[in-house]
């Protein structure tokens, strides 16, 4: 059963996306069809709200600018286990790096622990990058998300 932890990022779940993490992101069309994708850029701005990095004509992305509300879930080694509700914002479009990236803010609505007494997260997704410049390109937007960050 999921435990109400409140409306600011848990200490550990912050120190995950400082070091870099990966999440699924839920959303909700306007027909109310549920869609669902991994997310790959991401950095928290303090407890309070994570910035994202979404490919601007993504359906998701469409979903957050028309629905707002959204889901993170987190599952990460060391027995990381949340779902995040939040509201979601633009604040740049299009990102500095990329011009086809737009950079997001999700303000933390709830945060809830889904740690299990029947088994633990080991680890989380795993993933490599397609090629060295892939690397790159996400090593520049995670950078930018750092600088909006102390921006904001």
């Amino acid at each position: 059963m999921a435990k109400k932890i409140g409306m600011q990022l848990p200490l550990d779940l912050f120190h995950i996306l400082q070091q870099g993490t990966r999440c699924i992101l839920a959303t909700f069309s306007e027909q109310g069809v549920p869609r669902t994708t991994p997310l790959y850029h991401m950095y928290p701005r303090g407890f309070d709200s994570i910035l994202i990095a979404i490919e601007k004509d993504h359906s998701s992305y469409i979903d957050m600018v028309w629905q707002k509300k959204v889901n993170l879930s987190f599952l990460d080694s060391g027995d990381i286990s949340y779902s995040v509700l939040g509201r979601s914002g633009v604040v740049r479009a299009p990102s500095f790096v990329h011009p086809y990236m737009n950079i997001m803010r999700i303000d933390v609505m709830d945060v809830r622990n889904h740690r299990s007494i029947i088994a633990r997260i080991d680890q989380g997704i795993s993933w490599i990058y397609n090629s060295l410049e892939a690397q790159k390109l996400s090593e520049s937007i995670i950078e930018e998300l750092k600088e909006v960050a102390k921006v904001l």
